[in-house]
């Protein structure tokens, strides 16, 4: 029997809309709101709306309504400059859900959130995807893609600037052992992948385990882990939402892990905030909050929990940091990449003005909202080049693919890497000193 969550009960909701205060303080920290200067784009706006569906003022399958309550980057800014502590992300996701069981989930987002229930299946897809993908991606450059011609009815952001990386023809769990064990193993953790890592950046998924092994860490990928569901909750199906969360749980109940490692923010504050509220009264509920106190981060895995072995060789970049939203502003991690960053010889770190400013990318969002987030993208890229750094590092696979496009859209030259691909290149710089 699920309780009365905001995804489920009205009332619930109408309790999480009431605290609002209206004082529009969201505003100076909304990234929409920012570019496009209405109130229906940020918090404040939206949660009007929702109190006017909520009283009948508005019927919630106007279709005006329904872009206005999707355009939203889930970024939590505006959470962190509320006076009130409204939780304006439970408040959305609400929303969103209460359209789609009122109006249901459009066929083509059904199609592929049903491929995500069956992990060997959308395993298959992205498969032959990445086989195929020269039928709808043309090469531009070494392991980058663009859309051809004829996907540009899809997103006005499919456009001749646009490029994205290569789909991996094989997948980072079909190319490691299930478990590695260590020697004299200080702990045994679960990497949960997410799907970028899985098909997009397996290099990315190299290093993690590259650097778990250097600390003496046994790792678990469990091969039919799936994906973690944020990408169908902010698009209303709490029920898929929910059956990836159980599945997900069941797989952790078969190991013999203490922690669970991510080195994305979207899927470690799914595992660690999401999933004990959307499986709230249900058998499954417990188990979620037993395992949401063992999901670390990366970078906060490694100096929180463990002994670390300091890296000692050297890595001469000039790197700024990016925060990705749901890294900093859900999971609370901001200083822990900094320090690892600060540990490595020979690195320079150089801050932006905004370094936890979105950068545009919500997911779909860039391409669906692709105006705005062009826009948001540009602010970001300007940050970025005005530091003067080689590198941009982050904790967010999304967060580097949104960057790796907008700075060549915007004629940027820094390279985009992930915070633990760094750290191995100082391991790996360091092995290579003591030959």
């Amino acid at each position: 029997m699920i309780s009365k969550t905001v995804f489920d009960d009205v009332e619930t909701l109408k309790k999480e809309l009431i605290r609002c205060m209206k004082c529009g303080n969201c505003m100076s920290a909304c990234p929409i709101y920012n570019v496009e200067k209405k109130e229906s784009s940020v918090a404040r706006g939206k949660i009007a709306l929702g109190e006017a569906v909520l009283s009948d003022e508005i019927n919630i399958d106007d279709e005006t309504l329904v872009k206005l309550i999707f355009n939203c980057l889930v970024c939590k800014s505006c959470m962190l400059a509320c006076p009130s502590g409204v939780r304006y992300d439970r408040i959305i996701l609400g929303l969103r859900a209460a359209i789609a069981k009122k109006k249901g989930i459009p066929f083509v987002k059904k199609a592929l959130f049903g491929l995500l229930k069956n992990p060997e299946l959308f395993d298959k897809g992205m498969k032959a995807f990445a086989t195929m993908q020269g039928l709808f991606l043309r090469e531009e450059g070494e392991k980058k893609r663009t859309p051809k011609r004829f996907l540009k009815g899809i997103s006005p952001r499919f456009d001749e600037q646009f490029i994205l990386p290569e789909l991996s023809r094989e997948s980072f769990r079909d190319r490691v052992n299930e478990t590695v064990e260590a020697k004299s193993s200080q702990a045994t953790v679960i990497f949960f992948t997410g799907c970028s890592v899985n098909y997009l950046y397996p290099e990315v998924g190299d290093d993690l385990l590259y650097v778990l092994n250097k600390n003496n860490i046994s790792v678990i990928t469990p091969k039919k882990q799936n994906c973690c569901g944020m990408p169908v909750m902010v698009h209303g199906d709490i029920d898929t939402a929910r059956e990836l969360a159980r599945k997900n749980i069941d797989i952790f109940e078969q190991t013999n892990a203490q922690y669970i490692v991510t080195v994305c923010g979207s899927c470690g504050s799914a595992l660690k905030h999401e999933y004990p509220l959307i499986l709230e009264g249900t058998e499954h509920v417990e188990k979620a909050k037993k395992w949401a106190e063992r999901v670390y981060d990366i970078s906060t895995f490694l100096l929180k929990v463990i002994n670390l072995e300091p890296p000692k060789g050297k890595v001469e970049l000039k790197v700024t940091y990016h925060d990705s939203c749901h890294l900093k502003k859900s999971m609370k991690v901001f200083n822990e990449p900094r320090q690892l960053l600060k540990m490595i010889p020979g690195l320079t770190l150089i801050e932006m003005k905004k370094p936890d400013a979105c950068c545009g990318s919500g997911g779909s969002y860039h391409l669906t909202h692709a105006d705005t987030s062009i826009k948001i993208a540009k602010a970001k890229a300007e940050d970025i080049k005005a530091t003067g750094a080689d590198t941009v590092c982050t904790g967010c696979p999304a967060c580097m693919m949104e960057i790796f496009e907008s700075m060549h859209r915007f004629d940027g030259q820094c390279n985009v890497t992930h915070t633990v691909s760094l750290l191995a290149q100082s391991y790996k710089a360091e092995e290579k000193e003591n030959v």
